[in-house]
């Protein structure tokens, strides 16, 4: 691993691997150029999915690890056992109020509907001025186009305010990682 930069992304992605090899294949690369800028990962703390990818592949890496779960996903998540820290919380809540705070920027991977309200709940964090921390969306293979698209909608009907422009999209890790502030 290259010099520690000191500063630590939070990715945001599913606990599965979804149905194309492209989302898993990401993550794996997210995870190893994390680790050759000495960029520390702050996750949600399972070995599983796309979680586990980026993960393992930080830690294969050379790169250090930070996993957030709360007790009640510890068993259905499966907790990852080999990071270079695991912090066992009470609530989602905490979890995410951990993550956000150990975290210079916010990343997010394809996933469900816990990751969709992690990445909205930054945002909204965002929009009431309680972090100025980038908040990116890795589109990997077009995952989020239409997710994209009705944000715009909102956006056309005076639902966002303004906002749309907050979240950053990217469709490379690189490219992802610049708008992080983490190139």
């Amino acid at each position: 691993m290259s010099k520690e930069s000191g500063k630590s992304i939070a990715v945001f992605c599913a606990a599965s691997d979804g149905t194309r090899s492209v989302y898993r294949e990401t993550a794996q690369e997210l995870g190893r150029t994390l680790a050759s800028r000495g960029i520390g990962l702050i996750y949600g703390g399972a070995k599983i999915g796309l979680m586990g990818a980026v993960a393992d592949s930080t830690l294969a890496a050379g790169g250090r690890v930070v996993g957030v779960i709360p007790h009640v996903l510890v068993d259905k998540e499966i907790a990852h056992d080999g990071l270079s820290e695991l912090h066992v919380v009470d609530t989602m809540h905490t979890r995410k109020r951990l993550i956000g705070e150990k975290a210079d920027a916010f990343l997010t991977l394809p996933g469900g509907f816990g990751t969709f309200e992690e990445l909205f709940e930054v945002l909204a964090w965002q929009t009431l001025k309680l972090h100025a921390k980038p908040v990116v969306l890795l589109n990997v293979g077009g995952f989020y186009d239409s997710m994209l698209a009705f944000l715009d909608v909102c956006e056309g009907e005076g639902m966002l305010r303004g906002n749309r422009h907050r979240l950053l999209v990217a469709s490379t890790v690189d490219e992802a990682l610049s708008l992080a502030g983490m190139s």
